[in-house]
Formats: structure tokens, C-alpha cells, sequence
């Protein structure tokens, strides 16, 4: 009966690794993270400022505005998502890809909404309460070792849609409204993100609430470097251009993305019956 029990658990885990769609939480997935917001944010500001040149003051609102590149980034997304879905289980480049085009079509949602940097972020925070309301009470779960059903899956990514708006927000919020600069904002959240982490460790905190709280930071994080670089030298920033980090951070991007492909380091293995550890150590 024992060894019945141990097969049928461990089917049903197989089963649920086979469909998980998300990677292994790692020190490479909040690098790639962070690395992702930032090359958002400065996609998006670049795509933006070209646009407005094009298009002439306000060009948002009209033809060869940023209107244009929203809905070709937009379409972009409705199809990496199709890719994300259709799949049977966690595929690295097609998870990521999805990340990296959130990563600009949620800046320049949120930059294109035009609202205050308090304003905005109260919204997107009531926004993010209401899907993550809504997925407890439908899952019992929140959390993100445990996407292996299409409703939790769509729970999943409109939670991250929702995580990067509100990160957007408040990072202007923070830079903007409370005057702190990107730089200082910037150093403010590397001691932000480090709570979640350190309250999980030394404290056992909640796991899935330290996952969440740190996911949400790391898109402000990423995105005031990423302005930082950006501002000229005279404002104390590094004078890069938006398109050199951009390109930079793709460039890392891939290449890290890459490396966790071919090692599977990102992927859960699945655990080893009990009764069959048993049989070998015999």
C-alpha cells in the first residue's frame, strides 16, 4: 500500500513538473530580471522620444506617434504569450521573451497614461490587490512554484503585467515626486529588495509574500539605473545613450538566457521516490 501511495504522489508531482511554466527561483532570475526593466525602461523612453520627433509636439496622440510602436510591441506580446500558453511546459527563451516585452509595453502603458506619479501608483497597487484577490480566492495559492494549470498560468502573467506598472510608478514616484534623483533612487530600492530577502531568511517570513515584494522592486530598481546611466554628466548621471543600453542589456540578456537553457539550471528536477533511494542504496 505504501509503495502504491509513493507511486501515485509521485505521478501526480511528475505531472505538475512536466506543466510547470515558470523557472526555478535563482540568483540568475532576479539578475535577468532586474536587467530586463532596466532595457525596458530605456526601450521605452527611446521609442517614445523618436516618436515625438516624428510626430512633432504630441505626437503621442497622433499618426507617428508612439501610438504606432505600442500596437507593433502589443502585437509582439499577444504572440510570445500564444507561444507562452501553447506550451506544455517551461520553456526558457519563450518565458523570458515575455518578460522582456512586458518590460517595455508596461512602461510605456504606464508612461503613456499621462497621471501623477502618486496617482498612478495608488491605481496600478489597487489593480495588482484586485488580481491577486482574485487568484487567492479562486487557487487558494499565490504561489509561483505552483503555475501548472491554464487559470493559474493567466493569474501568473496578469499578475506580472500588474507588478511592472506598478514598479513604473513608483519609480517615478520616488524619482520625480519626492525628488530623490534616479541614482539615489536607485540605491534606495538595493536596500528595498534586500528586506524581502533577508526577512525570509533570518526570519522564515512568508515565501510567497518575500517573492512578490521583491518581484514588484526590482522593476524600479532596474528602471532608475537604467535613467541614471541615461541622464547626462552635468546631472550626475553617465551620459550613455538609450540605445547603447538597451543594446547592452540585450546583449546580457541573451547571453545569460542562453547559459540557463543549456545547463537547465532554471528548471525544477523532479525528486527521486522515496522507496527508489531506498532500492538503490541497497
Amino acid at each position: 500500500m505504501n509503495i502504491s501511495t509513493n507511486l501515485s504522489d509521485t505521478m501526480h508531482n511528475e505531472k505538475n513538473n512536466l506543466i510547470n511554466k515558470v523557472p526555478e527561483i535563482t540568483i540568475l532570475f532576479w539578475i535577468i530580471k532586474i536587467l530586463t526593466t532596466g532595457m525596458g525602461e530605456a526601450a521605452s523612453d527611446y521609442i517614445s522620444h523618436m516618436s515625438q520627433g516624428s510626430g512633432g509636439p504630441g505626437g503621442a496622440g497622433r499618426p507617428g506617434g508612439s501610438g504606432l510602436p505600442m500596437i507593433i510591441i502589443g502585437g509582439c506580446l499577444v504572440i510570445s504569450l500564444i507561444l507562452q500558453f501553447r506550451a506544455r511546459r517551461y520553456v526558457t527563451w519563450i518565458y523570458w521573451l515575455n518578460i522582456a516585452l512586458i518590460s517595455v509595453f508596461g512602461t510605456m502603458v504606464a508612461d503613456g497614461m499621462h497621471l501623477e506619479p502618486v496617482v498612478s501608483t495608488t491605481v496600478f497597487a489597487i489593480l495588482l490587490a484586485i488580481i491577486l484577490i482574485g487568484w487567492y480566492v479562486s487557487e487558494k495559492t499565490l504561489s509561483p512554484h505552483s503555475i501548472n494549470t491554464r487559470r493559474r498560468e493567466a493569474f501568473y502573467w496578469a499578475t506580472v503585467m500588474a507588478t511592472f506598472a506598478l514598479g513604473t510608478a513608483v519609480g517615478d514616484m520616488t524619482a520625480d515626486a519626492f525628488g530623490l534623483g534616479f541614482l539615489w533612487s536607485g540605491i534606495m530600492f538595493i536596500g528595498i529588495i534586500a528586506i524581502p530577502a533577508l526577512a525570509y531568511k533570518l526570519f522564515n517570513m512568508n515565501e510567497v509574500f518575500t517573492f512578490w515584494f521583491a518581484y514588484i522592486t526590482t522593476r524600479p530598481l532596474g528602471a532608475s539605473f537604467a535613467d541614471w546611466m541615461d541622464s547626462p554628466i552635468r546631472r550626475g548621471g553617465l551620459g550613455w545613450s538609450q540605445p547603447v543600453i538597451v543594446l547592452i542589456a540585450i546583449f546580457v540578456i541573451i547571453a545569460l538566457v542562453a547559459y540557463m537553457g543549456f545547463t537547465h539550471m532554471d528548471v525544477k528536477k523532479p525528486k527521486e521516490p522515496r522507496h527508489s533511494r531506498k532500492i538503490a542504496n541497497a
